[in-house]
């Protein structure tokens, strides 16, 4: 008979993902030397919002969401600091490594899931020369552009109506016909990608 693999195993307990750049990022001690946009941008454009659960012929991207949300913040906050426009792209950053969790399953994982995500973003945050931590106003300003993309995305692509939105996710952020046109037809993997990464170096020149 053989014998049992101990708990310790280094084939059982591993915690770490091998990235396409070659990187290993640890998960219970993530650090901002693992983390590369290129795999951030490539990840996210493959994850898809809504479990999947959205009209169009591709998926319904993080990358392209975290993307509405910055323009959402573009309208709502104009005058903002570039920093925190580059947060507000980089707020889902940890759904690269864990995947897209829909709310009422983050809610039954409780707040295990929520520490894993607390530590990928803060490593995140640092390799990016932000704050581990950010301001609790700035975190509300990303907060209230992520649930107007929410509202958008319920009501244009995963067929909630209006008034069901609104009490989910708060108001229509009224963002012009050809803003919405444009980031609600979703796009293939390789344009979310593309535009993902175009937009982390034009705030991140800046």
């Amino acid at each position: 008979m053989t014998a049992r693999k101990s708990s310790g195993d280094p084939v059982t307990s591993r915690v770490w993902q091998r990235m396409l750049s070659g990187r290993r990022l640890n998960l219970i001690d993530p650090s901002p030397l693992d983390i590369e946009i290129a795999d951030i941008a490539h990840g996210l454009a493959r994850v898809a919002r809504w479990n999947g659960q959205t009209s169009g012929a591709h998926i319904f991207s993080v990358a392209q969401h975290t993307l509405l949300v910055e323009a959402v913040m573009r309208e709502q906050a104009p005058r903002i600091d570039i920093s925190w426009r580059l947060a507000a792209l980089l707020h889902d950053a940890p759904e690269y490594v864990i995947g897209d969790m829909i709310s009422p399953f983050k809610a039954v994982l409780g707040e295990d899931y929520k520490a894993v995500e607390k530590r990928l973003l803060s490593a995140i945050h640092i390799r990016f020369g932000l704050p581990a931590v950010l301001a609790d106003k700035i975190t509300q300003t990303i907060k209230v552009a992520d649930r107007g993309a929410a509202y958008l995305e319920a009501t244009e692509l995963a067929g909630f109506a209006p008034d069901e939105a609104k009490r989910l996710f708060g108001r229509d952020p009224e963002l012009s016909p050809a803003t919405r046109q444009d980031y609600l037809t979703p796009w293939s993997a390789a344009k979310a990608e593309k535009r993902y990464l175009a937009r982390f170096k034009a705030l991140a020149s800046e």
